[in-house]
C-alpha cells in the first residue's frame, strides 16, 4: 500500500535538490510533514476511540470475555480493515487534484486509524509507547538522511518493491504454516524495507517538487500523496516493531 507513484522526476539528479537554498522546497516538505503529523494524531485518536469507547469497540471488534483483549473482527470491523484497499483501487483517480488527493489522504488515515484500535486491545501501553517513540526516532533520522543526502538512491526502488512483494507472499504463506520463526523474520524484513522506503520516498518527494515546481495544483496533490507514502511507511514500521518487541496484554 505504500507504492504511490514513486517514479516522479527520476530524470532529475538528486544533487539538484539543494535544501539550503530552496525555500520553496522547504515549504513543500514542511507541508508534507505537517500533514503526516496531523494524520498520525488523528490515527492515534481514532485508535483510542475504537479501543476504549465500548459501543464503538463492540461494533468493530470481538473481545475476550475473560481478558477483554482482542478476539477477532465483527462484520463492520472487517469492512473497516479492508476499506482502504477499495479506496485506493477506486479513488486514486481523484488524487490528480489537490482537493481530491487531500480527501483521499484523510479518508485512508481515518480508516487505518480506526482499525488500529486492535493495537490497544493486544499490547500494553508501555510497549505501544516504546514502539511509537522508537519508530519516530528511526523514521525521523531516515527521512532527514533522505532529505539531505546528495547520493542518488532512486535505484533502491526496485529492490524495495521486491522486498514488499516478498513480504506479502511470505505473510500469506504463514497464514497456513503459522510459524513463529517466520513471523519474526517477516516483521524484521518489514522494518528494514519500510526503513529504506522512508529515505527513498523522502528523496523522491524532493525530485517531485523540482519536476512540478510552478504547478500549484499538482504540488498540492503531491503534498497529500507524499504524506500518505510517509504515513504508510511509519505505520508499517510501528506495527512491525510492536510485533517484534511488544508485550501483549
Amino acid at each position: 500500500m505504500s507504492d504511490f507513484d514513486r517514479n516522479y522526476s527520476r530524470a532529475i539528479p538528486a544533487d539538484r535538490a539543494d535544501m539550503s537554498v530552496d525555500a520553496g522546497l522547504r515549504s513543500f516538505m514542511l507541508g508534507v510533514y505537517n500533514k503526516l503529523a496531523g494524520g498520525l494524531v488523528l490515527s492515534g485518536a481514532l485508535a483510542w476511540v475504537t479501543a476504549y469507547v465500548d459501543p464503538v469497540r463492540d461494533m468493530l471488534f470481538k473481545t475476550s470475555a475473560a481478558t477483554g483483549g482482542f478476539a477477532g473482527y465483527t462484520i463492520a470491523g472487517y469492512i473497516v480493515v479492508f476499506a482502504p484497499l477499495a479506496v485506493i483501487l477506486f479513488g486514486m483517480g481523484a488524487a490528480r487534484s489537490a482537493k481530491g488527493a487531500s480527501t483521499l489522504y484523510w479518508t485512508l488515515v481515518s480508516l487505518i486509524g480506526a482499525s488500529l484500535g486492535t493495537v490497544f486491545l493486544v499490547y500494553n501501553l508501555g510497549s505501544i509507547s516504546t514502539a511509537f517513540l522508537s519508530t519516530a526516532v528511526a523514521f525521523g533520522s531516515l527521512s532527514l538522511w533522505g532529505y539531505t543526502t546528495k547520493k542518488d538512491i532512486s535505484g533502491w526502488g526496485s529492490f524495495l518493491m521486491i522486498g514488499m512483494v516478498g513480504i506479502i507472499i511470505a505473510s500469506l504463506a504463514n497464514m497456513f504454516f503459522k510459524s513463529p520463526a517466520m513471523y519474526f523474520v517477516i516483521n524484521a524484513v518489514v522494518v528494514l524495507v519500510f526503513a529504506g522506503l522512508t529515505a527513498y520516498d523522502t528523496q523522491r518527494l524532493k525530485l517531485t517538487y523540482y519536476g512540478l515546481r510552478g504547478d500549484v495544483e499538482a504540488i498540492g496533490a503531491a503534498t497529500s500523496m507524499g504524506a500518505l507514502s510517509l504515513y504508510l511507511n511509519f505505520i508499517n514500521m510501528f506495527q512491525a516493531l510492536l510485533a517484534l518487541f511488544g508485550n501483549r496484554n
